[in-house]
């Protein structure tokens, strides 16, 4: 509500105009001086259509406080997105901030326009390079720049300093669509038959990938308590990841839905029960020296194994072995294909990913083998 007080011929409007990035309150003012010859009635109708016509000019952000972005999306970083984004998102938004506060910095939030952001899409899609390889940016990479300029608009909006997003309306140019690279069946088994000759831990953790189709942060935050021998039973419960900012650290899984347990077959637990042997002979050596982490995938001493390290080994394995190398998370993929081809409906394969509520694996009745199971035993070597 406005705030009107009479200064001899002239009013003085004022009207709040939401907070700042100190969370004090802004307002915004203007005098309105009343024209000659009116009467009292009249001054008094045309005050009330000036007051509101200030309060709408506030409301729409034509009148607004004059913040720069790179100030408010500082705050919005502080208040925002150290306290609700996951270490992984955050660090990659303040690695896409370098483009943007370049971009949008020294602008007023409020002046910042669709068109602005607009030519600041496309620049990034047509021109856009990578800061350590040089290469161009990926679709996916502007998506997030886009994406990082839009929330902290629409906290801004929160924090009723602006009335809309300029980003609402923006488009980001579409791209030739690339096809996954997937290992084939063939290309699969004569992978697992080099695996046979492979350092052991490595040869569990492939295999495991392929049967399981867990992420990579799922797979390095498996511990032995996760696993249940005696039914067959793989828990996920945690991931482990690194970031530049954090360094090593565990986390939650990616979201609730991907808290999950998978059946797996015994070729699969009888590599889990010989990978165990190895640990409990390697700890049992080391005395002191080994760190006890309960995670199945270690280094030498039982620490948890880098994150990058399964990658940087398969590249390497599968350039030793003249093997075309599809990156791990492509085993991933390989493993839904593998499911979809033998039969298995997409929700229960979604759940089985991690993408949905649904249980594939948990509940199986007793004398009836897991659709993982069935779906890898219908091949040969899986």
């Amino acid at each position: 509500m406005a705030n009107v007080t009479k200064r001899g011929n002239s009013y003085r409007i004022r009207v709040s105009c939401g907070y700042d990035v100190k969370g004090k309150q802004v307002f915004q003012a203007k005098t309105w001086k009343t024209p000659e010859n009116m009467t009292e009635r009249q001054i008094k109708k045309e005050l009330d259509r000036q007051i509101v016509l200030f309060e709408e000019e506030c409301r729409t952000g034509k009148v607004t406080a004059a913040i720069k972005f790179q100030t408010f999306a500082d705050q919005w970083f502080e208040e925002y997105a150290k306290l609700n984004l996951r270490k992984t998102s955050y660090t990659r938004n303040v690695q896409l901030s370098k483009r943007v506060y370049a971009a949008f910095g020294h602008m007023r939030l409020d002046k910042i326009t669709t068109r602005d952001v607009q030519k600041f899409v496309n620049d990034l899609f047509v021109n856009g390079k990578n800061f350590q390889t040089g290469k161009p940016l990926s679709r996916k990479t502007v998506i997030h720049h886009l994406s990082l300029i839009s929330n902290i608009f629409n906290y801004a909006m929160d924090m009723d300093m602006i009335s809309h997003n300029p980003c609402e309306r923006v488009k980001v140019p579409k791209a030739e669509k690339k096809e996954k690279e997937i290992y084939t069946i063939e290309e699969m088994e004569h992978i697992f038959e080099l695996l046979e000759n492979a350092e052991f831990k490595f040869r569990v953790y492939i295999m495991l990938s392929v049967y399981s189709g867990f992420r990579r942060g799922e797979m390095l935050g498996l511990e032995w308590k996760d696993v249940d021998f005696e039914h067959g039973v793989i828990n996920v419960r945690r991931t482990s990841n690194y970031t530049y900012l954090c360094g090593r650290y565990t986390d939650t899984t990616k979201t609730r839905k991907s808290q999950r347990s998978a059946k797996f077959p015994p070729i699969i637990m009888n590599l889990l029960k010989e990978l165990k042997a190895e640990q409990d002979a390697a700890r049992e050596k080391l005395g002191t020296q080994w760190i006890e982490t309960d995670r199945l995938f270690v280094s030498w001493n039982g620490n948890a194994m880098f994150v990058h390290q399964p990658y940087k080994w398969f590249q390497h394995f599968c350039k030793v072995n003249n093997v075309r190398f599809c990156d791990l998370h492509s085993l991933r993929h390989f493993h839904a294909s593998i499911l979809i081809f033998a039969g298995v409906d997409p929700v229960t394969v979604s759940g089985d990913l991690g993408h949905s509520a649904v249980s594939t694996t948990v509940n199986t009745p007793k004398g009836h083998t897991c659709p993982r199971a069935a779906a890898f035993n219908n091949h040969k070597r899986f």
